[in-house]
């Protein structure tokens, strides 16, 4: 079964392996064997402690550049593969904007989606101005064959100004989102780990879309998603002290998955 065709009649948790920083990055200290390593630990934590999904992302490689080189591309392939073979599915994002770099990725390594930056409508971010790239990425996803490949794109993005789109609210950018093909629209907050406004996720009521909470859900607030997502991106909570950068730990994890199961 596609992962498309499984959220066609269930929802999805799943759980940010935030990969530690690659090589060539400023903070990168760990050779290639190693990140592996701790990414398939991980994702085995996250298996065993009940999730199907889970997704890579190089959020360590601060500062982020627009075009990552073929370092970056190459391990990451190869960790999603790996955790392929270990019967998860699994999606990727990677920062900044490298999103037919992760297309590439996803579609060589049999990946199940890729997180989009910058799908409808520019922006700023800390790297600068981002422009849309909705047109150039379903070209080259029809391109290279990666139709299967989903795309969840991102609605007024995280860590990012939207001044220059300020007229345009939430509920528009979704509907041109839907209207340029994006399979998902995600919606978060202003920045990791803070929780959206619900009300954001009623604008995406009707579309033919995939709905993604991409921040913020905990055990006391999924209620509040649930009726409203088929999918929930999940990082801050599932690691240590509710902090994206440190590590996961099974009871956090386990104690989400319970109140999921709910309403699975």
């Amino acid at each position: 079964m596609s992962y498309s065709e499984y959220l066609r009649t269930h929802r999805d948790l799943v759980g940010m392996i935030h990969l530690a920083a690659l090589p060539g990055t400023p903070a990168g200290e760990l050779p290639p064997v190693e990140i592996i390593r701790q990414a398939l630990s991980e994702a085995r934590l996250y298996r065993d402690a009940g999730l199907r999904t889970v997704m890579i992302e190089n959020m360590h490689d601060v500062p982020y550049a627009e075009n990552v080189g073929t370092e970056i591309t190459a391990l990451m392939a190869l960790i999603g593969r790996e955790i392929k073979g270990m019967g998860l599915n699994c999606g990727i994002q990677i920062l900044s904007a490298n999103n037919r770099e992760a297309l590439g990725v996803a579609h060589s390594a049999g990946l199940d989606f890729v997180r989009v930056e910058g799908f409808v409508f520019a922006h700023i971010g800390d790297e600068g101005f981002l422009n849309s790239c909705a047109a150039d990425l379903l070209r080259y996803r029809r391109a290279i064959g990666a139709e299967g490949v989903l795309l969840f794109a991102d609605i007024k993005k995280k860590h990012a100004s939207h001044a220059i789109t300020a007229d345009i609210d939430v509920a528009e950018t979704a509907r041109t989102a839907a209207f340029m093909r994006a399979d998902g629209l995600v919606i978060t907050a202003g920045f990791t780990g803070q929780a959206p406004d619900p009300e954001d996720l009623h604008a995406l009521k009707g579309l033919p879309v995939i709905r993604v909470v991409g921040s913020g859900v905990t055990p006391t607030n999924l209620p509040d998603y649930i009726d409203h997502a088929e999918v929930f991106i999940v990082g801050s909570w599932f690691k240590r002290d509710g902090h994206w950068a440190n590590p996961p730990e099974t009871a956090r994890i386990r104690e989400l998955v319970e109140v999921f199961e709910k309403y699975r």
